[in-house]
C-alpha cells in the first residue's frame, strides 16, 4: 500500500548536502514522494531513475561547497536529461547573481538561504502546478494534432484569422481572381500559397512576384516575357511570370505599384487569357489564375487616376481582408513559439523557450510590423540569447500601452478587456480550460459563463 501511495504522489528531488536541512525539508513535503541526495552523481542518478517533476538544488555542493561549479554542473545536466523539469536553485547571502545566472541556464526559480520553509513550499507547489498544466497541454496537443494550423501551414487561434482561412478554402476550388488586402507583414503571400495548395491547380506552379521591388522598365518583361533581340541585352527568348504559372497560380504582391501603361496590358490578359511577349507577334494562350495583394487603398488610387477601375474589378472578384496581428489576440504567442522552435533548431539549439517576462512582453506589444516583425525579433533573440530561455531584453521590446486611451464607455471597455484577457489566456494555455481559469484567477464555472457570454471558444 505504501508503494501505491508513493506512486500516486508527485515526485520531488532535493539536492542538498546539509544533513540537518535535509531532514527539515523532507518533513515539510509529506504530500510529495521525496528523494534526497547530497552530490552530483547521486542527483543525476535520481533524475534518471525517478524523473522528478520538481528539483530543489543547492548550488554549493561538494567538492565545491563554497562555490557554485558543482551546482551549475548538476543544473546543466538536468536540463540536458529532462529539460521540462522545474529546478529551483538555492541562493546564499550575496549569491543572488549566481541564482539569476542559473535562471538563464534554465532554472525555474530560486530561493534565498537561510531557507523559509513556507516560502519555498509555495515556490515548489507553483512549479508543480505549472508542470501539470504543461503535461496537460502536451496531452491535448497530441490529441488535437495540428489543430492550430489551418489552410495547410497557417498557425492561428484567432477567430478572425480562422474565418479568413475558411473563406480562402471555400474559394480555392473556383477560378475567381482574389485580392488580399492587409498591412505589410500580415502573411499575404502565405495565404496566397495556401489558396494555391487548396485548389485544383496545386500540381501546377505557384509563382510570386513583388511588383514594388522591380523597376518599371523591367516589370513588363518580368510579367510577359520577351523574344530574343527585343531589346538590348535580350540574348534569348524568355518566358514571363504569367507563362511560368501556366496551369498554376500567379501571385502579384503590391499590385498597386504596377504603372498605368502596364495595367492596360494586364487587363487585356485577364479579359482574353492570351499574352504577347515583348518583341513578339504571336498571341499565346495561358491558363493562369491571378491572386494579388496590396497594402494600399486602391479605391483612393482609382479616384486619383493612378489605378484603373476596370482592372480593379477584374482583380477583385473576391476581396479578403487580413487582420493585423494586433487584432488577432493570442496569435503572437502561438507564432512566437513556432518561430523560436524553428530558429533554435537552425541557429542556437540550447534555446528551449521564452522566459515569463518575454511572453508577457509579446502579449502586450502592438506589433506594428505584424508577423514579419515578430519573426525578425524572435530570430534575433534566439541568436542573441545566452541561456536556455529567451528574455525580454533579447526581444528588445519597449513597454507598450495595453489599454485604449479613447475608450470612454466603461462597460464596453471592461468587456473588451475581459474578452482580450480571456483570449490571451486561452492561447497561452493552448485551450486548456483548467489552466486558463487558474491564469485568470477565476473558477471553471465562471470561465464557462464568460466564454458563453462573449461567444468565445476554447
Amino acid at each position: 500500500m505504501a508503494n501505491n501511495k508513493s506512486d500516486a504522489l508527485p515526485k520531488l528531488l532535493i539536492v542538498e548536502d546539509d544533513e540537518g536541512l535535509q531532514a527539515q525539508l523532507k518533513w515539510a513535503y509529506e504530500d510529495f514522494d521525496v528523494t534526497i541526495v547530497g552530490d552530483r552523481e547521486s542527483a543525476l542518478a535520481a533524475v534518471r531513475a525517478e524523473e522528478p517533476s520538481v528539483v530543489t538544488l543547492d548550488l554549493g555542493l561538494p567538492p565545491d561547497p563554497d562555490g557554485t561549479s558543482e551546482g551549475f554542473a548538476v543544473l546543466d545536466a538536468i536540463m540536458a536529461l529532462k529539460p521540462e523539469t522545474k529546478v529551483i536553485v538555492a541562493s546564499g547571502h550575496g549569491a543572488r547573481e549566481s541564482a539569476l545566472q542559473a535562471i538563464k541556464h534554465g532554472a525555474y526559480d530560486f530561493y534565498q538561504k537561510p531557507v523559509d520553509i513556507e516560502a519555498l513550499g509555495l515556490i515548489v507547489r507553483r512549479a508543480l502546478n505549472l508542470t501539470k498544466i504543461e503535461e496537460e497541454n502536451r496531452r491535448l496537443a497530441e490529441q488535437a494534432g495540428d489543430d492550430k494550423t489551418v489552410l495547410g501551414t497557417l498557425i492561428t487561434a484567432a477567430p478572425e484569422m480562422v474565418k479568413v482561412a475558411r473563406t480562402i478554402e471555400r474559394i480555392a476550388k473556383t477560378n475567381v481572381s482574389v485580392m488580399l488586402l492587409g498591412a505589410s507583414g500580415t502573411g499575404k503571400e502565405l495565404l496566397a500559397k495556401g489558396l494555391h495548395d487548396a485548389s485544383d491547380r496545386k500540381d501546377g506552379a505557384f509563382v510570386a512576384i513583388n511588383c514594388a521591388a522591380i523597376p518599371e522598365n523591367l516589370l513588363e518583361s518580368e510579367l510577359f516575357g520577351h523574344e530574343k533581340g527585343a531589346f538590348t541585352g535580350a540574348v534569348k527568348t524568355t518566358e514571363g511570370k504569367i507563362e511560368q504559372a501556366h496551369g498554376g497560380t500567379l501571385f502579384l504582391d503590391e499590385v498597386g505599384d504596377i504603372p498605368l501603361p502596364l495595367q492596360v496590358k494586364l487587363l487585356r490578359f485577364l479579359q482574353e487569357r492570351t499574352i504577347e511577349r515583348i518583341g513578339g507577334r504571336k498571341q499565346i494562350e495561358v491558363d493562369t489564375r491571378i491572386v494579388c495583394a496590396t497594402h494600399q487603398n486602391l479605391e483612393e488610387m482609382i479616384g486619383e487616376g493612378t489605378f484603373r477601375e476596370d482592372l480593379f474589378y477584374r482583380l477583385a472578384e473576391i476581396v479578403v481582408k487580413i487582420p493585423a496581428l494586433a487584432d488577432r489576440p493570442g496569435d503572437a504567442t502561438l507564432l512566437a513559439k513556432a518561430f523560436l522552435s524553428r530558429f533554435a533548431e537552425e541557429m542556437n539549439p540550447q534555446v528551449k523557450g521564452f522566459a515569463s517576462d518575454a511572453m508577457a512582453a509579446i502579449d502586450a506589444w502592438n506589433w506594428p510590423g505584424n508577423v514579419r516583425e515578430l519573426e525578425n525579433r524572435v530570430k534575433r533573440a534566439v541568436i542573441m540569447a545566452d541561456g536556455k530561455l529567451v528574455g525580454v531584453e533579447d526581444l528588445d521590446l519597449e513597454d507598450a500601452e495595453s489599454e485604449d486611451a479613447h475608450a470612454l464607455n466603461l462597460k464596453s471597455a471592461r468587456e473588451q478587456s475581459d474578452r482580450k484577457m480571456i483570449r490571451h489566456a486561452l492561447a497561452r494555455s493552448e485551450g486548456n480550460i483548467s489552466s486558463t481559469a487558474k491564469m485568470l484567477g477565476i473558477s471553471r464555472p465562471t470561465l464557462y459563463d464568460l466564454l458563453k457570454q462573449y461567444d468565445l471558444h476554447a
